[in-house]
């Protein structure tokens, strides 16, 4: 049975905060595929909250297919769904260059962000905030780039579509190097949080074109930190 860290109240849906708060721990794999959560009274008393905001956020999670619900048994983390888990492995066997994963993120990413603007339910907007609001210039290296790393995540989740969060998965161990780079300096980290701040203000207004704009200019921008001088 997984212990399930304290939930931080804000003022919105209680509902969409627990979502929030479950999602970002199955995300940073907090919560693996196949563990089992509490049974649904003791979460709710774990995290103060009433059983009915639970269950409103278990059913978005399960509409998510971030647990899987059967009466009786309780509820679990779920796995990749059969189609992203084929793909996952089928371009895991590639010899993937460099060049080649950037340009696929090029394509990809500004599409998420779009997608995102447009279907983000109010969980994911909390997550996201969440991400910004821990992400700071004076932040370790490898602090900042697992944020960087979440933000992407969260992002790619909230298109609502598991091939793409297959795909940004994939990219991101592609383009791990790069990353590394980007966040080695203050200058870089301060780039990437604002390129975040940037989409996260479209996917705010539910701006699809300029999301994906935002998304273009971020990995402008990224690339630029990234190379050597």
């Amino acid at each position: 049975m997984s212990s399930i860290p304290p939930l931080r109240r804000r003022t919105g849906s209680v509902s969409a905060e627990v979502a929030a708060h479950l999602e970002r721990l199955i995300i940073d794999g907090t919560l693996r595929a196949g563990d089992r959560l509490p049974p649904e009274r003791e979460l709710a008393t774990s995290l103060n909250v009433s059983r009915s905001s639970l269950r409103e956020a278990m059913f978005e999670l399960e509409s998510k297919k971030l647990v899987d619900r059967k009466q009786g048994s309780g509820s679990t983390v779920a796995a990749f769904p059969v189609g992203a888990t084929e793909l996952h492995d089928n371009l895991a066997d590639l010899d993937t260059e460099l060049a080649y994963a950037t340009e696929l993120r090029d394509l990809v990413e500004p599409r998420i962000a779009q997608l995102a603007a447009q279907r983000a339910v109010e969980s994911n907007l909390l997550s996201l905030h969440d991400v910004i609001e821990r992400s700071d210039e004076s932040l370790s290296p490898e602090e900042s780039m697992a944020l960087d790393i979440e933000f992407h995540t969260l992002l790619a989740h909230s298109a609502q579509n598991p091939l793409l969060v297959t795909l940004c998965a994939m990219t991101t161990a592609w383009t791990r190097r790069t990353r590394v780079l980007s966040h080695r300096t203050p200058l870089g980290r301060r780039v990437s949080l604002h390129g975040h701040m940037e989409i996260l203000r479209a996917v705010d207004a539910n701006d699809g074109p300029s999301a994906a704009a935002a998304m273009e200019q971020h990995l402008r921008e990224v690339r630029e930190i990234s190379s050597p001088h």
